[in-house]
């Protein structure tokens, strides 16, 4: 278990992380991007507490007091998530990538992908639309391909369940059931 104090350096021997831990949770951390702080922070049980977030130039450009407010989150220097936080966890609406790319945005609640969400692939196509609840498609959703709306029904535990209708790629419908 880490205890104390550290730090991690990537593979070019650059401090991207220095912290604090207690029986493996986390109690504070800074991460670096090119030796330059991106963030630093306050966990409280690993649940980000206190958190404020840099620009290059070193200007604080988003933070989080007590669980409350919107982050960014990085791995190395690729931006992978931007959400608002309430109580230490996601709450509101909030944004995945992928190698700096958008591949989700939609509504959280209690960390879980909750409510209306849009999916994207890599280059950036429209593949979901849909609703969730507790992480997994729940509702009514749409299915696309280059645009084009391939399947539109009702989802349950992330599964097609209900009424749905099925298009072929030239949007002409193919399949109405149940």
């Amino acid at each position: 278990m880490r205890n104390g104090k550290g730090k991690v350096y990537n593979e070019d021997t650059k401090l991207i992380i220095e912290g604090e831990f207690l029986y493996n949770y986390k109690l504070k951390r800074k991460f670096y991007v090119n030796n330059i702080l991106k963030y630093e922070g306050e966990y409280l049980y690993n649940i980000k507490w206190n958190r404020k977030g840099y620009n290059e130039n070193g200007n604080i450009i988003y933070e989080l007091i007590n669980g409350n407010g919107k982050v960014k989150d990085y791995d190395d220097d690729l931006l992978i998530f931007e959400d608002e936080y309430l109580n230490g966890k996601r709450n509101g609406i909030g944004k995945e990538y992928e190698d700096n790319l958008l591949i989700f945005e939609g509504e959280y609640l209690n960390g879980q992908r909750n409510g209306k969400g849009k999916k994207y692939d890599k280059e950036g196509e429209l593949i979901f639309e849909e609703e969730y609840l507790n992480d997994k498609r729940n509702g009514k959703g749409k299915e696309y391909k280059y645009d084009i709306l391939l399947f539109e029904g009702e989802y349950l535990n992330g599964k097609r369940h209900g009424n749905g209708k099925e298009y072929n790629e030239e949007g002409e419908l193919i399949l109405e059931c149940e």
